[in-house]
């Protein structure tokens, strides 16, 4: 093989310590970035802390893992197998970490293990355990774990055939990818057999999966397991319901509307799961909370550190990259001091909220739904839900006042819920316009709405109004019908440009009434560090 040079002079590195390369995620691009870096550079600095020289392979200059500084040696190459497997034969490591690299990492492993690579923690048979559909059904059958219904196919025919047993509607992604790239919620035949057409060019070599949607709450766990103890730092519910992507989605920890009985659901399966799986450092797993049976399935599990490692590590204390990184070299969790099983919570709430460039994206729609589209995440904490969530609302960029003009135009599937989210703005001192079919709707409910004109319908429409600078709010629930979400498209991009928050979500919308609770209430708002919430002196 070729050598590649190194970013650093050979005398950097310590003739008497062993070398252990760890893998970057590579370009910034939506469902990918910072989180990943931060773990990148968290596990150089438990890998030094160790007694290893740490070898950065990272090719992104807008990173910190790509600072001079950072590691004993950088190598700023593509993270193709070949370009990894050409700085492995120069540097001739113990092994190398792809954990914490985000998919791209992961996606290494196989060719790295092939080549007969060691790689640290979770070994390739673990991670393709995880990865591949077929092989993790069967194990969650043998452990009898609840799963939405579905499978993987190749096919348009056979997606079809797999709807129309399971019931529209159906959630359907490509495996192996990233921030839910290519995720989509379909309804009918018709645009399943579209989906499968893109899907297939999108992903040409990995299987669709086709699942039944299942309406319900989001949960996300991470888990650290050095194979035998297993520490879940922390629980976050996800405020939207499933269906919104969970790095689009506001979460909240600790859970507030888990059941103990659902808690001690996920904690068991994510523990029987990490034993089963043999994961040795960082796994993520994702749940939704059937409302029909209260039962918490699993959507997926991810044998690798998430974007939420960076946010439980601040608000419960946790360095949970430190720590899973000395699993992988050998250390238990008992000898690093740790537990198994749920980690207590901390006495303070978090809440975490995506943050959108929309503005910045010229004809994105700005409509969330299973494919990712954030490009940050803030938190805002406090002793107090309501007081954590205005917090970080105002800091995600929705700053509503407390009373003033907003607009509903609801899908017929949304108008009953979402009456009662309308009523409440009402309620608080809003006036409410709507569009013909919301405000009709309104008014038989008692709700006293003001009609404005579609789109469609000529000068002085909802477009019109949104550009007037009248309006503080919208709220815009997506249809499934086609004609009317080209102008709901054009309706939120118009909103973009004018600077009027929107909300496609009635949850968000129900979240963000409670947050103008608390900011009407007048009480006052701690301003504190992360560090003295976590030491409990701050009322």
């Amino acid at each position: 093989m070729n050598s590649a040079p190194g970013h650093r002079k050979d005398s950097v590195l310590s003739e008497t310590r062993k070398k252990i390369v760890v893998i970057g995620s590579g370009p910034i691009r939506i469902g990918q970035g910072i989180e990943f870096d931060y773990c990148s550079v968290h596990c150089v600095w438990a890998l030094r802390e160790a007694g290893y020289d740490a070898i950065i392979v990272n090719n992104n200059p807008e990173t910190v893992s790509t600072d001079f500084d950072t590691s004993d040696r950088l190598f700023f190459e593509p993270l193709t197998s070949e370009d990894v497997l050409n700085i492995l034969d120069r540097e001739e490591p113990e092994g190398v970490i792809v954990q914490f690299g985000g998919q791209t990492a992961i996606n290494l492993a196989r060719p790295l293990h092939e080549m007969g690579i060691r790689i640290f923690g979770s070994s390739y048979d673990s991670i393709d355990l995880a990865e591949d559909r077929d092989r993790f059904e069967k194990v969650l059958s043998e452990l009898g774990i609840p799963k939405p219904a579905g499978r993987a196919v190749t096919n348009a025919e056979a997606a079809v055939t797999v709807a129309s047993e399971i019931g529209y509607p159906v959630l359907v992604r490509p495996s192996y990818v990233l921030g839910g790239r290519a995720m989509e919620i379909v309804f009918a035949e018709e645009d399943l057999r579209r989906y499968m057409q893109y899907a297939v060019d999108v992903s040409p070599k990995a299987p669709i999966l086709v699942d039944k949607y299942v309406l319900g709450k989001e949960v996300e766990v991470d888990v650290i397991s050095d194979g035998v103890d297993c520490l879940l730092p922390g629980i976050m519910e996800h405020i939207e319901r499933a269906g919104v992507h969970s790095g689009d989605s506001m979460a909240v920890y600790p859970p507030q509307s888990l059941s103990q009985d659902v808690i001690d659901q996920i904690v068991d399966s994510a523990t029987r799961l990490a034993r089963r799986l043999e994961v040795r450092g960082l796994m993520n797993i994702q749940f939704v909370v059937d409302n029909a049976t209260n039962t918490a399935q699993v959507l997926e599990v991810n044998p690798r550190a998430s974007r939420t490692v960076p946010y439980l590590s601040k608000i419960t204390g946790i360095p949970m990259v430190r720590v899973a990184t000395h699993v992988m070299l050998g250390k238990t969790l008992k000898e690093q001091g740790y537990v198994s099983g749920l980690h207590p919570n901390t006495g303070s709430i978090s809440v975490k909220a995506p943050v959108f460039s929309f503005a910045k994206l010229a004809k994105v729609d700005i409509g969330l739904g299973p494919e990712m589209k954030s490009t940050g995440e803030i938190m805002g904490m406090d002793t107090q839900y309501s007081k954590a969530l205005y917090k970080a609302m105002v800091a995600s960029g929705i700053d509503v006042p407390t009373r003033g003009s907003m607009i509903a135009t609801l899908a017929d599937a949304d108008k009953q819920e979402g009456a009662g989210v309308i009523r409440q703005f009402s309620d608080f001192g809003f006036d409410v316009y709507a569009t013909g079919g919301t405000a009709r709707y309104l008014k038989t409910v008692g709700i006293d709405a003001i009609e404005v004109k579609k789109l469609h319908e000529g000068e002085g429409n909802i477009v019109d109004l949104i550009k007037s600078g009248k309006i503080d709010l919208l709220i815009n629930t997506l249809s499934s019908d086609k004609r009317i979400e080209r102008e709901g498209t054009q309706i939120r991009r118009a909103s973009v440009e004018a600077g009027v928050p929107c909300l496609t979500s009635l949850d968000t919308a129900q979240a963000l009434l409670l947050a103008l609770a608390a900011r009407r209430g007048g009480e006052d708002f701690a301003l504190a560090t992360v560090d003295e919430y976590l030491a409990g002196t701050v009322n």
